[in-house]
């Protein structure tokens, strides 16, 4: 009988018995091994399409640098329109900006010509940011904690379509 040894094929010497053993086999690290594998890959995976997630679609409500006009409402009441520059964990950067103004205009005068006997009508007026007394640049980094909402806004809007009149205006005065 030829016996190969170091191959798991020696026979077993147990008192007058010799049967041949079966073949040795290596305890269970290779299933260990892929398991611990597939876990990273999983982690791996996720982490990137949470990073993509973030990225592409947006972690929160906040708006994304874009071409389109935005609306941004502060926490002061206060309400801007223009375009997203950038977006910062702490900050929002806002370009070509306006807000509205309420413009009050009397109606009629009467005679006697009191304030008290004045009828007046307010007017929501679209200013142009940069055309104030203390000539403020038309950019705004607005700290988030201050930005209660923003909107996107349609191409249709009545504020939309009030920038693109002053624009037109603006290009012809030139």
């Amino acid at each position: 009988m030829v016996y190969l040894k170091n191959r798991g094929l020696e026979p077993e010497m147990e008192g007058d018995n010799l049967e041949p053993r079966a073949p040795m086999r290596r305890s269970g690290g290779g299933i260990f091994a892929k398991v611990i594998i597939t876990i990273l890959v999983v982690v791996i995976i996720a982490g990137l399409g949470y990073l993509v997630f973030t990225k592409y679609v947006g972690s929160d409500d906040i708006a994304q640098v874009s071409d389109n006009w935005q609306a941004v409402f502060l926490t002061n009441g206060q309400v801007y329109f223009g375009k997203v520059q950038r977006v910062t964990d702490e900050t929002l950067v806002l370009n070509n900006i306006y807000y509205l103004q309420v413009v009050t205009k009397p109606l009629q005068q009467t005679q006697t010509g009191t304030a008290n006997q004045q009828q007046a009508q307010q007017e929501l007026t679209l200013i142009k940011l940069g055309n104030e007394i203390h000539g403020p640049a038309d950019n705004m980094i607005i700290n988030r904690d201050q930005i209660l909402l923003t909107e996107n806004l349609k191409k249709d809007s009545r504020v939309v379509e009030a920038i693109n009149n002053y624009l037109k205006d603006q290009s012809t005065k030139k």
